[in-house]
């Protein structure tokens, strides 16, 4: 569940029926992280048999090529290190299991619920973020039709109006699955698109209005602006809204997923972050980095281009896949 409604047991029944198939997936996808983490940690481990400094020097750099990040990687090391002086840490074969118990406490620290609205009647509003080409338009798709397997009345709003495809795309996306687009002209005021839709959905009663907006690169000053405008006219509605600002990145961009955060996350506050393009040529290490410098959870994963590819994050499956030999 996306965090829209309470757990129930039937839903705890499910996602430990999907976890093996996801499970097999990841580890299928995540072989460059895991032959970089695991088999490399385990290599390292061979020639030492105790945790000194060049140890720890060795891991760091492991870190460091594994896209964790070098911030993220300094404050592992010095946890380890600090694990290491206080003698809880003594053995080189324990290395692995502290290593991963770190990694895991950043995705775990991270997680947080989806905010809901707070005047009755009114849509959760999400609004999905990110550059041309990460998948954002089809993530939008997917999670729609996710959320109306769910039982939700769903909304979508055109606001990627820079691109003419991008407005069919979705319009598409709601014909096929009888969803509802708001949507106008190729180079509309995307904050206007939005407004109109968020006005339509309270008028009838939808339960999720998800908003798409324009692409372009994310060092591009107008469309930070753009994007901070639409969150100022959404509160004019629903000063709640947005409830959830989601950034799709693409998993293989790597370092630069991380700088992509940074930029949108100064424009708009993020809440969640959907990971697409999770494949073997993906190290998939980045979200760590994203997680421990922002400070925000990993929502989504795509680990395919089927609908039901789009699946839930869960941080425990996501490390035990790395770490499975």
């Amino acid at each position: 569940m996306f965090g829209f409604s309470k757990s129930t047991t039937s839903d705890k029944i499910s996602n430990q029926k999907e976890t093996p198939s996801l499970f097999g997936q990841l580890k299928n996808r995540l072989t460059k992280v895991r032959h970089k983490l695991s088999d490399g940690l385990t290599n390292l481990l061979q020639g030492h048999k105790r945790i000194d400094a060049d140890l720890l020097e060795e891991l760091e750099t492991l870190l460091i090529t594994a896209d964790i990040g070098m911030e993220t990687t300094q404050h592992i090391i010095k946890d380890l290190t600090n694990q290491v002086q206080r003698k809880i840490l003594k053995d080189p074969q324990a290395l692995t299991v502290a290593l991963k118990s770190l990694l895991l406490h950043i995705l775990q620290s991270s997680n947080t619920k989806t905010a809901q609205p707070v005047t009755p009647n009114f849509p959760q509003v999400i609004l999905v973020v990110g550059i041309n080409g990460a998948g954002k338009t089809t993530t939008i798709g997917k999670l729609a039709k996710r959320l109306q397997q769910e039982g939700k009345q769903v909304m979508l709003a055109a606001g990627d109006t820079f691109r003419a495809a991008a407005i069919e795309q979705l319009q598409v996306w709601g014909e096929r699955n009888e969803i509802p687009v708001i949507c106008q002209h190729q180079g509309a005021d995307s904050a206007s698109v939005i407004y109109d839709a968020l006005e339509s959905a309270i008028a009838k009663g939808q339960d999720v209005l998800i908003a798409d907006t324009a692409g372009r690169l994310h060092t591009k000053s107008n469309l930070m602006a753009e994007l901070s405008k639409i969150g100022r006219v959404l509160k004019k509605l629903d000063p709640d809204a947005p409830h959830e600002v989601l950034l799709v990145i693409d998993a293989t961009t790597r370092q630069n997923g991380l700088q992509q955060a940074l930029e949108f996350n100064t424009a708009i506050p993020l809440t969640g972050v959907v990971l697409t393009k999770l494949d073997g040529t993906a190290k998939g290490g980045i979200l760590f980095a994203i997680a421990d410098r922002l400070q925000v959870p990993i929502r989504f994963i795509g680990v395919g281009e089927k609908l039901e590819d789009l699946r839930p994050f869960e941080p425990e499956i996501f490390v035990d896949a790395i770490f499975d030999q």
